[in-house]
């Protein structure tokens, strides 16, 4: 696979905090133009991995390249070239939603910065709370505005540390739906979820992170030919990525 086909690629990634170990060589690529999701329990090192990626956090070991770039050397292009949208709205309360957006654009160095905010208010259906302060927003808008600011610019690569969390179904599935879109449009995305079944709808590649490591990582139909043939014997249906999940996890502990 050529250079311009791996948006990121991580060999050897370790991060201890205060001499505990969090990640203890992290290994793994993303296509470019795909949906990549990492899985893993909570506390497990994802948001690690992900603040590390997009230059929040240095690494203490490791080879970490990032649309071309040396995390550790081009900071600067790094964060030129991403977006992160995390947990909780980095929405400003006291702007209206069209005003955040301006201001991101602006910041981003767009010609039309009112065009670009326009057009996004009403690709995530915020055109009629447009002129309201984002404080009077419910949670569901307050996260479509913040993925909305995400987008800002066409970034070619997006961070998503758990997107969805707190959202409710309906407004989880519109998520969905843009991050296809997203992808379909040529934009590599970069995913944690605690939400098995979201990685099972939405991403091409899935890995697991366990104990500091990545112990598995494919497709979702390769994950399902781990799934124990003893307990397949005992289902009808094939398993869902929840049941592989804890298969795989479980097999690891007792080791």
């Amino acid at each position: 696979m050529s250079q311009n086909e791996i948006a990121i690629s991580v060999q050897g990634l370790k991060k201890s905090y205060k001499k505990v170990p969090v990640l203890t060589g992290v290994d793994f690529e993303v296509k470019t133009g795909s949906i990549f999701a990492l899985l893993g329990s909570n506390g497990a090192g994802k948001t690690t991995i992900v603040r590390i990626l997009t230059t929040l956090l240095q690494q203490d070991q490791g080879n970490v390249i990032v649309n071309g770039y040396n995390v550790a050397s081009k900071p600067e292009q790094v964060r030129q070239s991403i977006s992160l949208t995390g947990q909780f709205a980095a929405v400003d309360e006291i702007l209206t939603g069209r005003e955040n957006l301006v201001m991101i654009a602006q910041l981003r160095h767009l010609k039309d910065a009112r065009q670009v905010a326009t057009d996004l208010l009403h690709r995530f259906g915020l055109t009629e709370a447009a002129d309201r302060r984002v404080a009077t927003y419910s949670g569901g808008m307050r996260r479509r505005l913040d993925i909305a600011m995400s987008l800002v610019g066409k970034p070619p690569l997006i961070f998503l540390d758990e997107p969805t969390t707190g959202l409710d179904p309906e407004v989880r599935l519109e998520f969905w739906q843009i991050v296809k879109e997203l992808a379909a449009d040529g934009t590599t995305v970069f995913l944690t979820t605690q939400y098995l079944e979201e990685a099972e709808q939405l991403a091409d590649r899935i890995a697991i992170l366990h104990e500091g490591k990545i112990i598995v990582s494919g497709t979702l139909a390769e994950l399902k030919q781990l799934f124990p043939p003893a307990k397949m014997e005992y289902i009808e249906k094939q398993p869902g990525l929840e049941e592989i999940f804890l298969a795989i996890i479980g097999k690891k502990t007792t080791k």
